[in-house]
């Protein structure tokens, strides 16, 4: 499992927004051949093809140029406004989603960036101080306290009222 540090929100977020695209443009296929009169043999394989991809390129976002295969399936989803109206919508609608969650997505990265180098550097700092303080302590011995002596006697407190 990934570290807090290599979990990525633009990835999250674009993928979410992708897979979704996928599905709402898959389930437009019988709404194209029903009301837009294109051809099932069209209107399926576009569908269902936009669909794989869409799920394809939501795993490949790993990889930095798989984000411009993401702007490249937001191009075809709108393109099939010219096969029905609706899909101009449709596919605007995501593209602004999927914008946005880049966007966004690339702010939160470089912000956590920033977190992550301060709290390193405030971590880094508590470590050097408490080496020179380990370092100075380790020449003073401490007596060791009676504490042992009194947790025992109150559990034989408590197993003697059983």
């Amino acid at each position: 499992m990934a570290s807090e540090r290599e979990k990525s929100p633009r990835r999250g977020m674009c993928a979410a927004i992708v897979s979704m695209e996928g599905l709402a443009v898959a389930l437009a296929a019988p709404v194209m051949t029903s009301i837009g009169g294109v051809s099932a043999g069209l209107a399926l394989p576009l569908g269902l093809g936009f669909f794989v991809a869409a799920i394809f390129v939501a795993g490949l976002l790993r990889r930095p140029w798989a984000y411009w295969l993401g702007w490249v399936l937001q191009a075809v989803a709108i393109g099939m406004g010219f096969l029905i109206s609706i899909m101009f919508v449709v596919g605007v609608i995501f593209a602004v989603l999927w914008g946005m969650a880049d966007l966004l997505g690339r702010k939160i990265e470089r912000e956590r960036a920033a977190a992550f180098a301060e709290l390193d550097r405030i971590i880094a700092e508590e470590e050097a101080s408490s080496g020179d303080e380990t370092s100075d302590d380790s020449a003073v011995d401490e007596p060791a306290s009676d504490d042992s002596a009194s947790g025992n006697a109150a559990s034989d407190d408590s197993t003697s009222r059983s």
